[in-house]
């Protein structure tokens, strides 16, 4: 298990190399840009603004505006009327006087050492960013998948022993409708309901915590967590606990039919003990193995739009803006982050399959 798990390791280098080409490449080619930006913000601006943006450059500044002539033609759209020099120390604060594979190199080497340096527009250290947004992100993607699971495996479990029954079918009916309706969508109509959108102000829509958070008791801090939260997991949780709650059924119904189930139910063993003795630990591989996998999605992937909708600063939300502002250490420093996790939960949950199972067995397939 150990060479397999090694194995693994060593297969992540080239696919995270690959993933960062791919990306570096697109970015290469793509329209827009920091530089390009700040040349679309210069414009109009007074000689103080200029001056604030190239980081007390002040002489630099206006030297630039009053040029007019544009010099030599630039590659910048907005650079017109701006001196070269000016364009130039630019490309040198965001490191775009260097080529493109030298700058690849480089932050390979950074990221190596997990150094992602800082934010092109927000004047802080990238891991700074990332950890400040950590929060809102573990309590949706953590919760959601915890609250989704206790949701669809008793429920599963249930339609695999009623099945074809009147509660097998209705509640078949209520899980695919609600994985039908966007959570987004579910989102706005919690607010509209319950937070002052229209009708009833229950619950709040920004934020983790209450401002006076800090001096509530204990459990004053446990319920105003849990009041902040209620809306925002409700939205998540009503599409999330579908494909978990069809997969513990279908996995249920498999082991049931099997061989063994009859000989436990021949040799006068109770319904119960056959379910959860027998049954349980085999039909649940796939849907516990599964778990690691289904956190970081909810982690990642599942909350751009909720926490926009809810005034929450996570990760998604972080992501987006980046990507829309160009502030590329962030854009790859996440990318870089969120792909290595990816890869390490795809391993934990191979490991997991031989923890719940010890009769599978990577390392001899693999061989």
């Amino acid at each position: 298990m150990l060479a397999y798990i090694l194995r693994r390791i060593a297969l992540m280098i080239p696919t995270i190399l690959g993933i960062m080409l791919i990306t570096f490449a697109i970015i290469q080619f793509a329209p827009g840009g920091p530089v390009e930006r700040v040349l679309a913000q210069l414009q109009g601006q007074q000689e103080g603004s200029l001056s604030r943006i190239t980081g007390g450059q002040g002489d630099l500044g206006g030297g630039a505006t009053r040029s007019g002539s544009g010099g030599e033609s630039s590659k910048y759209r907005g650079a017109q009327g701006l001196d070269p020099a000016f364009i130039k120390k630019l490309e040198a604060q965001f490191g775009f006087d260097k080529p493109a594979y030298e700058r690849f190199g480089k932050m390979l080497w950074d990221y190596a050492r997990f150094d992602f340096g800082r934010s092109y527009f927000r004047d802080v250290s990238v891991l700074e960013l990332i950890k400040e947004k950590l929060p809102v992100s573990i309590s949706l993607g953590l919760w959601m998948t915890l609250i989704s699971y206790a949701i669809s495996i008793p429920l599963g479990i249930r339609k695999a022993v009623a099945d074809g029954s009147r509660f097998d079918i209705w509640t078949s009916a209520v899980v695919i409708i609600g994985y039908a309706i966007p959570s987004f969508l579910f989102g706005i109509l919690l607010v509209i309901l319950f937070a002052g959108g229209s009708f009833l102000q229950i619950f709040p829509i920004r934020g983790l915590t209450s401002e006076n958070f800090e001096s509530l008791s204990l459990w004053g801090k446990a319920v105003d967590y849990a009041w902040h939260m209620t809306l925002p997991l409700a939205a998540l949780v009503l599409g999330a606990f579908a494909t978990s709650t069809l997969l513990t059924k279908n996995s249920f119904l498999d082991e049931i039919r099997k061989q063994y189930v009859v000989t436990a139910r021949m040799k006068g063993l109770s319904e119960r003990r056959v379910l959860y003795g027998h049954v349980f630990r085999n039909a649940m591989l796939i849907v516990i193995a599964g778990f690691p996998g289904a956190f970081i999605t909810a982690f990642f992937t599942g909350s751009l739009l909720i926490e926009t909708i809810f005034s929450l600063d996570g990760l998604g939300l972080l992501s987006f803006t980046s990507i829309v502002g160009r502030d590329y250490p962030v854009v790859f420093a996440t990318l870089y982050i969120f792909s290595l996790l990816g890869l390490a939960v795809n391993l934990l949950s191979d490991l997991t399959y031989t923890w719940i199972d010890p009769r599978i067995d990577f390392s001899a397939s693999a061989a």
